[in-house]
């Protein structure tokens, strides 16, 4: 049987399982391959990949195929592995920004009944955090506060103020420079503590 792009592709509209198996047989390690340079996974690379190829089934009726089909299934790939790779690094902000204050190790010390003084000072940080923030310029201090406080992603903020992924990395990292400045000597008493 011969197995050439156009045929596989016409086999795969009719929903021929041969044509399905040969998609896995000549594609497949060479797609894992593709994704694992980009997740640095091998499991992670194999699911994508065969969630592509698993898809391209799924749309067999409409398929319209320009390119050969291994770049057709390449592209579909890095298109797969870079969602996913958005998508775990939204998940990984979110939960950094979910560490409050409270849970760091040397603010639970501090504030614990051993250190009564920790209080004091606790709320005399809080209060310069929050002098701080206050005096960015408002659409930084917008970017931020959902940020920080809200726990939002990048994506997420950039959505509900129409602005770009890259404005809003640009906000961020100006007030995170701004604050730097500002809380200096509070955060240099809080690296010694052990934070």
């Amino acid at each position: 049987m011969e197995h050439t792009e156009e045929l596989i592709a016409r086999q795969l509209r009719e929903g021929r399982e041969e044509a399905y198996a040969y998609l896995f047989s000549h594609h497949y390690a060479v797609l894992c391959h593709i994704a694992e340079g980009y997740v640095h996974d091998s499991f992670t690379a194999e699911t994508i990949v065969g969630d592509t190829i698993f898809h391209l089934w799924e749309v067999r009726s409409e398929l319209e195929i320009s390119t050969s089909l291994r770049a057709y299934l390449a592209q579909s790939v890095r298109r797969r592995c870079l969602d996913y790779l958005k998508s775990r690094q939204c998940r990984q902000e979110k939960a950094v920004r979910k560490c409050s204050l409270e849970q760091l190790p040397a603010v639970q010390y501090l504030c614990s009944d051993d250190y009564p003084l920790g209080r004091l000072l606790e709320k005399e940080l809080e209060e310069k955090i929050t002098e701080a923030v206050g005096k960015l310029p408002e659409k930084c201090r917008r970017v931020f506060c959902m940020s920080r406080f809200e726990g939002r992603c990048n994506e997420d903020i950039a959505r509900e103020l129409a602005i770009s992924v890259s404005t809003v990395k640009y906000h961020l990292a100006t007030a995170l420079s701004f604050l730097r400045g500002e809380l200096g000597k509070y955060l240099v008493i809080l690296l010694i503590l052990g934070i």
